[in-house]
């Protein structure tokens, strides 16, 4: 069976494990996935180029999917797309298949992910808790294993918030880099496509495929003063009230980027916090009724069959907000995003929690319109200040997940995503020969996200020896006594990168513990003994390096 086909099956398989039918709008007839799926190995056999060959993806239910109707949400809005959106098209050309459309908050109104008549996305975590929205379906997808990636959308955090609630990476890219053609707009000016994975590295490899041409020019930016990262912290006190452990675990992530050698500095946070009242208190919720309003007013007049009220409520009031108003706010906007610069200054990142906490079903049902005011409390001034961020997980508190967001100026997506990886869990590995910086196989760690933590040597209980292998490489065994130091170095990479590192490993090399000269043991790269046969000893040179220097 083909890898991409058994990928398709175990995918559908999974929808019927996890048995959260609210996850989906619509999804795509079993066998027409595995269709494309033969023809994506078969391209992949025939030599083709596809760096999303295999993946699965979703995408949000306001994003045209050709052969599933959009519905933003709202059956009787539905219609049926003649192309798929530029941003499904750009991934599919790259190998990606799509399995079908996700649920949201109607018309992409709301952070919670309960304003749907095809029901609330529980949490992937705790099904008593809210999954976040606008994008929920999305995330839960990801967050359960059933997809490899899926498409949002973020006006006001919604690529952002189900991130958090359900301990996956949000990219929410600066606004325009990924076009917008073919998405429903929720307020078209501040609209951005964004990509939801399990894992940064992934994000960003989805985001490099969407993004490229980019839909927005890109400005050269500003030379950076050389040091280390400067990372902008507001005071405890501006952050408000959050859930219970959630100050310390955003301190605690405070102090992992420290300890990755980062620079912090305080800011005010409030031109921050008024712009995000303004997005829904303000005059700027009249652009929702420019995208859908006139459908709502018509289908109220014959009912609202299928209408959210919350989400009905929030657009149709929008319709009576004076123009003066507007012009009004666009000042006041104006003037916050410029004080909102000046406090973040020269620092490349403002890290902040992505949400103040995690409210459960019955919490949002008895207050929607105060639960979902609190939550983008944090994420409603990214885009109408036009800032990049990424949202990534920071641990747990009390069994849940807790996620972090880094926001940096526009077009500092990249930037953003290299600090996020100070955040991420990370392993050691130690690597002696082909992996050692400047070797061959090095780029294999660098592509995986992995950081020389430092230089160091084996403890004195191993010998090392030149295999007949293309590149060259050396096979580490452990003697006890007999044995010498040998030099290593040790590297963090995430969980995952190591994974598919140990997938491609070559015979006769294998992972297994290797002890360091400071009493330490780390995962490493050894060898079998039964391959040593005949191979050079070159232990005495003390590391594969010097063996090559010597030669």
């Amino acid at each position: 069976m083909s890898s991409t086909l058994s990928r398709v099956r175990a995918a559908y398989a999974r929808i019927d494990a996890v048995d959260r039918p609210e996850i989906w709008i619509d999804l795509r007839p079993r066998e027409e996935v595995e269709t494309e799926a033969r023809a994506i190995d078969e391209r992949v056999a025939a030599g083709e180029r596809l760096p999303l060959a295999g993946r699965l993806f979703a995408a949000k239910g306001n994003i045209d999917v050709r052969g599933l109707p959009t519905t933003a949400g709202c059956p009787a809005y539905a219609y049926e797309p003649e192309a798929d959106a530029p941003v499904v098209a750009r991934l599919r050309a790259a190998g990606a298949i799509a399995l079908g459309t996700t649920n949201l908050d109607q018309f992409a109104t709301g952070l919670v992910g309960t304003r749907s008549p095809y029901g609330a996305v529980r949490g992937a975590i705790d099904p008593a808790r809210i999954s976040g929205g606008s994008s929920s379906g999305s995330a839960v997808a990801v967050a359960l294993g059933i997809v490899d990636l899926a498409l949002g959308t973020d006006t006001a955090g919604s690529g952002r918030i189900p991130a958090a609630f359900n301990g996956i990476v949000g990219l929410k890219p600066t606004r325009g880099l990924v076009p917008t053609d073919g998405v429903v707009p929720a307020c078209a000016s501040i609209d951005c496509v964004t990509v939801f994975a399990r894992t940064l590295a992934e994000a960003e490899q989805v985001l490099c495929q969407v993004t490229n041409p980019p839909a927005r020019p890109l400005p050269p930016l500003p030379q950076r003063p050389p040091g280390p990262w400067r990372i902008a912290v507001p005071p405890l006190s501006q952050l408000g009230e959050l859930d219970e452990g959630w100050a310390e675990a955003y301190e605690a992530a405070v102090a992992r980027l420290i300890t990755a050698g980062a620079s912090v500095r305080p800011l005010d946070l409030t031109p921050f916090t008024e712009a995000a009242a303004m997005l829904y208190e303000g005059a700027f919720v009249a652009e929702r009724y420019t995208a859908v309003g006139p459908f709502i007013d018509k289908l109220l007049s014959s009912g609202g069959e299928g209408l959210d009220p919350t989400v009905a409520g929030i657009i149709t009031r929008a319709r009576d907000i004076p123009a003066h108003r507007l012009f009004s706010d666009q000042d006041r906007l104006a003037d916050l995003r410029t004080r909102a610069l000046a406090a973040l200054g020269d620092a490349d990142a403002l890290l902040l929690p992505t949400a103040p906490g995690h409210p459960t079903l019955a919490e949002v049902a008895a207050d929607p319109l105060g639960s979902n005011a609190r939550l983008g409390r944090f994420t409603n001034s990214t885009n109408l200040f036009d800032l990049a961020a990424v949202a990534v997980p920071a641990g747990e508190v009390n069994g849940l997940p807790f996620g972090v967001m880094l926001i940096g100026p526009a077009f500092t997506d990249e930037r953003l995503a290299t600090i996020a990886r100070s955040l991420e869990p990370r392993v050691s590995l130690a690597v002696l020969g082909a992996h050692l910086t400047g070797q061959p196989l090095n780029p294999q760690l660098l592509a995986l996200g992995a950081v020389l933590e430092r230089t160091t040597t084996t403890a004195p209980t191993y010998r090392l020896h030149a295999l007949r292998t293309t590149p060259p490489k050396p096979g580490l065994v452990h003697v006890g006594e007999g044995g010498a130091a040998i030099e290593a170095e040790v590297w963090s990479l995430p969980p995952e990168g190591l994974g598919r590192l140990l997938a491609t490993l070559p015979h006769p090399m294998t992972l297994g513990s290797v002890d360091l000269a400071d009493g330490t043991s780390v995962p490493g790269f050894l060898c079998e003994p039964s391959a040593l046969t005949g191979t050079e000893d070159i232990t005495r040179y003390g590391g594969w390096r010097n063996h090559l220097n010597q030669g």
